[in-house]
């Protein structure tokens, strides 16, 4: 049967050896962990105000590798120094170039090492993405049931809490990655001229100044898209492209005009659009090919267990309730989790990740084993966080623990209530193995140095009050010593898995230890009274039946009758 859509542009790369297209894409990591709720980040005015500021980050910046510290950046933005610092650690989670000295840096490198100057005005104009909003929720009478409102800002910040977003049990309303993958290449489509403009270089024309952009300043744009399609390697995005394809490597190659460049993007991502849109056409009408399918962020399993791998987008976890699940790295294809709307349910994923996203659970536990890059967590109530990772963001969270191992301060955004923070708490046998993987160390613990931002996101594409955006959310609380305990990975997970790491490998700070030592000697001391105290064979089982008694209520109580789920299908 005759194909009725258009032939892909001549201009669009194609693979090796198949002939196929090789279709463009965004890179999902800067829009969903590279943005910062820093309302002197975004500029609205395209390359007006970016442009100087450009040129002040170039005169300050190393001549050689155009790269800038925090203080130029402070002093350039006119942001606090901690601000200019997160800049840079954000930046380096959501590089796109492994071999960029940045993301190599340990944490004391950070700031001498510096970011390359058209990274930083990369990251800055795309600090003016709008996040594509849920669709509308047909019964907000049945959502507003669900979760009844406490938050002082809920008057007009409710599209920002769970209350609205995810407490529905259904994730029908939410956008599919195709949806969020088409609204991103919609707003490249908007503005890639301008982040074409502030990238190239100028030059004196016959006629009037023109803009060219070098094989290296094209380069930079790998921060935002690249070419490839699911399992396929990413190669130098400069290899795409027709004018630099086939340059010498040994020789500089030649600048081309960045209208050329402008009219060869803009041509790829109308074909990237235009395929997504006869990939739902055709899901619509049942015609998807299996291979072809959208990895959705909709739909709910009504089984006990869904997970969905990618090797292009994250694997997804979702719909769990009310059981265990376990995964370790070679049950992931990929290095991005999503755990998604899952309740009531314990999750381990015992992995070295790149990226890890929690979005709209209640009453769970999750633990994450390493990662190297950011975690998100975000729209969740009542639910435990154990990770060991780079840095993490918490966002829109209510009533929520933190056990948290991590190398950056916890960056803390939105509308959050009655959050805490506690030291890290477990340990897997190849915990260490796959810290080490990734560039965890053990060594630096901030996880009691929580950074809060505005309650407003300015990424939300909603609109607020005046005066609104100024407001800071609510920070998080260090958990009282005495109500820390260990979590235990149960070791029947492992029966397949080997590793050395047999205590956590993040040191406990005094107080916790003190509480630890403590809850250790009482215990003790309890079941040294209990074998002295002489009972009756009758008196015996009634202390037994109340012992068995109140610790069921406390399993209860305290939330740790969800490590149990385990132990139903033994």
């Amino acid at each position: 049967m005759e194909n009725a859509t258009e032939p892909p542009s001549p201009s669009m790369p194609y693979a090796a050896g198949t002939g196929q297209p090789i279709y463009i894409h965004p890179r999902r990591e800067p829009f969903e962990h590279g943005l910062l709720p820093i309302p002197k980040l975004i500029f609205t005015d395209g390359t007006q105000t970016l442009g100087p500021i450009k040129d002040k980050l170039l005169s300050l910046s190393s001549e050689s590798a155009h790269r800038v510290n925090s203080q130029s950046i402070s002093e350039t933005l006119q942001i606090s120094p901690d601000h200019a610092r997160l800049v840079l650690e954000t930046v380096a989670a959501v590089l796109h170039s492994e071999s960029d000295p940045l993301v190599s840096a340990n944490p004391a490198e950070v700031d001498s090492v510096g970011v390359n100057v058209f990274d930083l005005v990369v990251f800055l104009y795309i600090q003016s993405y709008k996040r594509l909003l849920p669709k509308g929720h047909k019964d907000s009478a049945a959502v507003a049931d669900v979760w009844p409102s406490t938050s002082a800002f809920d008057g007009f910040l409710s599209a920002l809490s769970p209350l609205q977003l995810v407490r529905s049990n259904s994730r029908r309303f939410m956008p599919s990655q195709s949806d969020e993958e088409a609204h991103q290449l919609s707003y490249l489509q908007k503005h890639v001229g301008n982040i074409l403009s502030l990238l190239a270089d100028s030059v004196e024309g016959e006629a009037e100044e023109s803009l060219v952009l070098s094989m290296e300043k094209f380069e930079h744009l790998g921060y935002l898209i690249y070419f490839g399609e699911k399992g396929s390697e990413r190669t130098p995005l400069s290899q795409n492209a027709p004018f630099f394809a086939n340059s010498d490597p040994d020789m500089p190659a030649v600048p081309v005009p960045a209208a050329q460049v402008h009219e060869w993007l803009l041509q790829n991502i109308a074909s990237a659009l235009e395929r997504i849109a006869e990939r739902a056409s055709a899901k619509e009408n049942g015609l998807t090919n299996a291979s072809d399918q959208d990895i959705p962020m909709t739909d709910v399993s009504t089984s006990p267990a869904k997970a969905t791998p990618s090797s292009r987008g994250p694997s997804f976890i979702e719909g769990i309730s009310k059981s265990s699940y376990v995964r370790h790295a070679n049950d992931l294809k990929g290095s991005s989790v999503k755990v998604v709307n899952c309740h009531e349910s314990v999750i381990y994923i015992l992995a070295p990740l790149r990226y890890a996203t929690v979005y709209g659970c209640s009453d769970a536990t999750i633990v994450l084993g390493a990662v190297g890059k950011a975690v998100r967590v975000e729209h969740c109530e009542r639910v435990h966080v154990i990770a060991a990772a780079k840095h993490i963001c918490i966002a829109n969270c209510r009533e929520c623990v933190f056990f948290l191992g991590v190398n950056q301060q916890p960056l803390i955004v939105g509308d959050n209530h009655k959050l805490q923070v506690a030291p890290y708490n477990t340990v897997y046998s190849q915990l260490e193995e796959h810290m080490n993987q990734v560039g965890i160390y053990p060594t630096i613990n901030r996880w009691d140095e929580p950074v809060a931002l505005g309650v407003v996101d300015p990424h939300d594409s909603l609109s607020h009050p005046a005066g609104v955006s100024d407001v800071q959310t609510e920070s998080a609380n260090r958990l009282d010593p005495d109500q820390f305990t260990y979590f235990l990975v149960p070791n029947w997970f492992e029966a397949q898995q080997s590793g050395s790491t047999k205590d956590n490998p993040f040191p406990l700070p005094d107080a916790y230890m003190a509480s630890q030592h403590k809850n250790h000697k009482n215990l003790g001391e309890v079941k040294q009274i209990l074998r002295e105290t002489e009972l009756e064979d009758s008196r015996k089982r009634e202390l037994a039946s109340a012992l068995h008694v109140l610790f069921k209520d406390w399993l209860y109580a305290s939330g740790n009758i969800r490590q149990l789920y385990c132990l139903q299908g033994e």
